[in-house]
């Protein structure tokens, strides 16, 4: 932990502090948060993180937390923390929408793995959050009646980036420390981004997506969003692990994290493909290339290394998964087509003109991409690239009513992140600075599958370069 000067999110270690010392108590703490709830739904324009959340659910945590630290048997450093999950998991008692009008007419009856173990680790799930409607997007842009458009933290008038838009809004918000959202093309790291927190993507199957709808099997990741990148560690620490009802991460290795505090990055090899790294907006480029020295000063090496067929990778991860999502949604499309979203049905009408030979070179081409990778991970530890190319986008009048498609955004806004989800390494952002509007800027770190403790390693020293924390334009201060 650093001590800083200025604003500072207020991450599970302040709880933390403030429970065991008795100034606050996870009841009094629920309290605030109901308060804040109800007053975000009516300020102008409303949040919208927090889409659906119920007093008496959050009372009963909170008051069963309460009891555990009066008699000193608390579950995990998760007790009385609360927390959100995207919309896309089950969460008893709420409607399974998954951004939509038409899914989760009934309230759910059983959470998804996630829930479940948030609620083990003695967590006060506060409500699940807003998303881009089916993940179809990276803005967060969802006009229907049950969600409308969440507003980024930093600028209500900018997106908050999907499709984990709620999440990452009401994290950096301060409603919460810890969120939980899905990752198949950014959909942790672009909001988490955008929004100035720090969101990990797990390795492919690290971390279960049972009780998730399964959106597309072969590119999405669970994972945290949180102040801090510590935080997302013990959060990581206590969701990773194989889960019975979830195959694809059975045969995981165990999830450490060693050498994660060592105080510098000696002996690391970072590697920088620096034609990629650098199509970005000039800002960005900046605030990037200055992080990387700083991480070089640390004592880790720069070495330059070419990713292959980025391109080619680029339009695989595509084909993978609107093909995917079109063949789950195949139902949905044909009964609930005029009840989606305009975005969404564009995508999924593009997707029904890919075939199957486009689904197997996609396959093909991931073999490849993952083979490269192999290769480059022989090595470097890790692989660096700014985040996002850009900062938020502005959300215009339009968007309210009809919602916003914009296929160049969607494509530049996942540059850096198809690979991620394409070949199933793990990565992470960590925020770094401000663009001269305000707007967050980050890095992004990606390391070879199953070591995301070498991740947390360099996420944390990777936070000390940044010289302040700007305070969001709407914060909310639960702890005060």
């Amino acid at each position: 932990d650093s001590a800083r000067n200025g604003f500072s999110f207020k991450g599970i270690k302040d709880y933390l502090e403030c429970y065991r010392s008795g100034k606050l108590t996870p009841s009094q703490v629920a309290k605030n948060i109901i308060a804040m709830l109800e007053d975000c739904d009516k300020s102008t324009p409303p949040l919208r993180a927090i889409v659906q959340w119920d007093r008496e659910q959050i009372m009963l945590m909170a008051e069963a937390s309460t009891t555990r630290y009066r008699n000193k048997c608390t579950l995990s450093c998760l007790d009385g923390i609360p927390v959100c999950l995207k919309e896309e998991f089950k969460v008893v008692p709420y409607h399974h929408r998954v951004g939509t009008v038409y899914l989760g007419t009934q309230p759910e009856t059983e959470d998804a793995t996630v829930a479940k173990k948030l609620r083990e680790a003695g967590a006060i799930i506060i409500g699940v959050s807003n998303m881009h409607e089916l993940g179809t997007g990276t803005t967060g842009c969802n006009p229907n009646r049950y969600h409308k458009i969440p507003r980024n933290p930093y600028n209500p008038n900018h997106f908050t980036g999907g499709s984990s838009s709620g999440s990452a809004a009401a994290v950096a918000a301060g409603l919460c420390p810890v969120a939980i959202g899905t990752d198949g093309g950014g959909s942790v790291r672009i909001p988490a981004s955008f929004c100035g927190v720090v969101g990990l993507k797990g390795t492919f199957g690290r971390i279960s997506c049972h009780g998730s709808l399964p959106l597309s099997y072969s590119t999405v990741s669970v994972g945290p969003i949180c102040t801090s990148v510590a935080d997302a560690a013990i959060v990581y620490s206590i969701l990773a692990e194989p889960d019975l009802l979830y195959p694809y991460g059975l045969k995981q290795p165990k999830a450490t994290l060693s050498d994660m505090c060592t105080p510098d990055l000696k002996g690391l090899k970072l590697g920088v493909d620096w034609t990629f790294f650098k199509a970005c907006d000039a800002e960005v480029l900046s605030a990037c290339e200055k992080a990387v020295k700083h991480l070089q000063s640390l004592g880790a090496s720069v070495v330059e290394v070419s990713l292959p067929e980025m391109e080619e990778a680029r339009v695989a991860h595509v084909i993978c998964i609107l093909s995917e999502m079109r063949d789950f949604l195949q139902p949905d499309f044909n009964k609930h087509f005029h009840e989606m979203n305009l975005e969404t049905r564009a995508s999924l009408a593009l997707a029904s003109q890919f075939t199957a030979l486009d689904y197997i070179k996609a396959n093909r081409q991931r073999t490849r991409s993952m083979r490269f990778l192999q290769e480059i991970f022989s090595t470097v530890n890790c692989i660096l690239t700014p985040a996002v190319p850009c900062t938020a986008p502005r959300i215009y009048e339009s968007d309210l009513l009809t919602g916003s498609s914009d296929m160049s955004f969607t494509v530049r806004s996942m540059r850096f992140m198809q690979l991620g989800n394409f070949t199933g390494i793990p990565g992470l952002v960590v925020p770094i600075g401000y663009s001269t509007a305000g707007l967050p800027i980050s890095l992004q770190v990606m390391a070879k599958w199953w070591d995301e403790a070498v991740l947390l390693r360099i996420g944390l020293q990777l936070e000390q370069f940044r010289d302040q924390t700007k305070k969001p334009s709407i914060y909310y201060d639960i702890l005060a």
